[in-house]
């Protein structure tokens, strides 16, 4: 689960701009208590004095945009910011909370339509993340995103994507979809989710994205949606789609092994400079495999593999096996608790990072 908020994006700290009965909700947060009317002035919070500080120099940081307090809609907040910062220096925007106090499945659909029509005001902006939201206020697969493809219409300049959540893939609602036919300068891409659908990683890999570097993909668990298979991944795995993509994150998976063979046997492998199977399930079943593949992996700089179920002594073997090719190896975060189910090995039950 997905507990804190973004500290840091593109580089920059995270600022929120308050909506406007923020202030005493985080000096509530904070223990400081509420001041009654006849007492001195409320003192301002430190996001406060933050936010009025980030108002000096707007590129500074990366602007949250997030309605902590619910004292304002979307929309009309989204304005203000936009009178009250000088949005054309903003460079990267963090989106969270969008309302979700009436209900989880409130659809980014009328804050996708709200930062397209206030695209003019943000000539600037390059890094963009949509779903700042933890698990206390909506699980991930609650988030109910939209098609996103018009927003990168929208911002033809954005370099940094990134989504979380997809929507109720079983239901009626909106659901993430990306069919953007082409975005000329996109750079780097990542959907975060509990249950990515086969779909959607459909239309990321057919789409004109010459410029991408970076695809970072969380596969999930079947239960939410996520039935992304190898062929869904296969022009990129062999190395027809995405030209430019240098790291390649298949995280967060129920099969971590399953996509561990593929990478190992792709043509995209020979071109890639370091790759991601974090938060998944690596077992000691695909150490063999693991260890026959150091060959394949052995020009990465970089290998994630944390979070995992390796005993420690393979968890060692593997380590060492890499850290002899030269690559960079992070196993930390394992081995995890013990699958849950039977004795039967067939039967145990293995969970990646985030799920629900």
């Amino acid at each position: 689960m997905i507990r804190e908020h973004l500290t840091d994006h593109a580089g920059l700290p995270v600022v929120e701009f308050l909506d406007q009965g923020a202030n005493e909700y985080y000096l509530h947060d904070s223990g400081h208590g509420r001041r009654r009317a006849e007492e001195a002035p409320q003192a301002p919070s430190k996001q406060h004095v933050l936010m009025e500080e980030a108002k000096k120099d707007p590129g500074s940081v990366s602007w949250r945009l997030r309605l902590a307090s619910y004292s304002e809609e979307f929309v009309p907040y989204l304005s203000r910011f936009v009178e009250e910062v000088d949005t054309s220096r903003v460079r990267a925007l963090v989106i969270g909370d969008w309302g979700f106090e009436d209900g989880g499945d409130i659809s980014s659909r009328e804050l996708r339509d709200a930062l397209i029509g206030h695209a003019d005001a943000f000539p600037a902006l390059r890094s963009l993340f949509v779903g700042d939201v933890t698990f206390e206020e909506n699980e991930i697969s609650w988030i109910q995103q939209c098609d996103l493809a018009p927003l990168l219409d929208a911002y033809p300049l954005l370099e940094d994507l990134a989504v979380r959540g997809v929507g109720d893939t079983y239901g009626g609602g909106d659901t993430l979809s990306l069919a953007v036919g082409g975005h000329a300068a996109l750079r780097s891409l990542t959907v975060q989710s509990g249950g990515l659908p086969g779909r959607v990683v459909r239309e990321i890999v057919s789409a004109e994205l010459p410029a991408l570097e970076r695809l970072e993909l969380w596969l999930g668990v079947g239960d939410y949606g996520g039935d992304t298979v190898v062929e869904d991944l296969a022009p990129l795995l062999h190395g027809t789609a995405l030209p430019a993509l240098r790291h390649l994150g298949l995280r967060n998976s129920q099969r971590t092994g399953s996509w561990l063979r593929a990478l190992a046997e792709a043509p995209v492998t020979a071109r890639l400079t370091s790759a991601d199977l974090s938060l998944g399930t690596l077992r000691d079943s695909d150490v063999e495999h693991l260890l026959a593949s150091v060959p394949v992996f052995a020009h990465l700089e970089s290998l994630d593999l944390h979070h995992h179920y390796l005993g420690e002594d393979d968890a060692e073997r593997v380590r060492a096996a890499f850290t002899e090719a030269g690559v960079r190896v992070d196993l930390s975060d394992g081995p995890r608790k013990s699958p849950s189910g039977s004795d039967d090995a067939d039967d145990l039950h293995y969970y990646p990072a985030v799920g629900e």
